[in-house]
């Protein structure tokens, strides 16, 4: 039976929750390792249209962004594994985490690859051309030119993948892995207090991701200076410009054109 609400309970799980926070931030940082690796072998073949491999990387990402990440993890745990067997590799000794850090580094590498996609496909290809025409190479354009302005474009979008990706990981517990969520679960049924227990796990999942976000708005703001010390420096000198227009109107008016009149 439900306990009725006690906010003691809140500030004793926190702490309890917070020493399975390593268990979460363990299959954030493997899923984003694997993921960039992912997205970014994925992208190339649709950058540079490879013909059949454009295909296959349409089809991965498909179906990774167009299915559930729940059912994703029960095909990895419970199909990849009888997969394996046909050609004689066994993982079925493997452990879950395996197989939890591999279907959300998939699942994230499906985002990756449209980011990065996206990121590319918006520098401005006279760039590319004008990189050309001073004798770089294709890899010295796309490494000097194209690469620090994309990354500077698809931060915010990773940002946003990140984040995602920290709170789906509370499905992890679905397939018995012992993270936050699935202690939540577990304190939750042993004192039944199950309303202190998931707000507990609210405020530790809302510190982390704010703290993710603050990290990312820093990287951000530095991958960024250089373009907002150029839109400073042209806002100053339309001010100057404005400024001095002014004072040269005030030292030289114009004098106004008296419109001749004609007699009927």
């Amino acid at each position: 039976m439900e306990q009725s609400f006690e906010i003691g309970y809140v500030f004793q799980f926190i702490p309890k929750l917070i020493s399975t926070l390593g268990t979460t931030l363990t299959i954030v940082a493997g899923a984003v390792f694997l993921g960039l690796a992912a997205g970014f072998l994925a992208a190339l073949p649709r950058l540079y249209r490879v013909p059949v491999l454009q295909r296959v990387s349409q089809l991965y990402v498909s179906f990774f962004r167009g299915t559930p990440i729940l059912i994703q993890l029960f095909l990895f745990y419970f199909g990849l594994p009888e997969v394996l067997k046909q050609i004689g590799i066994d993982v079925s000794k493997a452990p879950v985490l395996f197989f939890v850090i591999l279907t959300y580094g998939l699942h994230t590498g499906a985002a990756v690859c449209e980011m990065i996609r996206a990121a590319v496909g918006s520098v401005d290809r006279g760039q590319v051309e004008a990189a050309y025409a001073v004798g770089m190479n294709g890899y010295r354009a796309f490494t000097r030119i194209v690469f620090p302005q994309a990354i500077a474009i698809a931060l915010p979008i990773f940002s946003n993948v990140l984040l995602a990706l920290t709170k789906e990981t509370s499905l992890a517990f679905s397939l018995g892995i012992m993270e936050m969520t699935g202690k939540a679960q577990s304190l939750s049924t042993l004192t039944q207090h199950f309303v202190e227990a998931y707000l507990s796990l609210a405020l530790v999942y809302l510190a982390v991701c704010f703290l993710l976000e603050k990290l990312l708005l820093g990287v951000e703001w530095r991958l960024l200076r250089h373009e907002r010390q150029e839109s400073e420096t042209r806002a100053w000198f339309r001010s100057w410009k404005k400024i001095k227009w002014r004072r040269y109107s005030s030292e030289f008016p114009l004098e106004r054109k008296e419109a001749g009149s004609y007699e009927a």
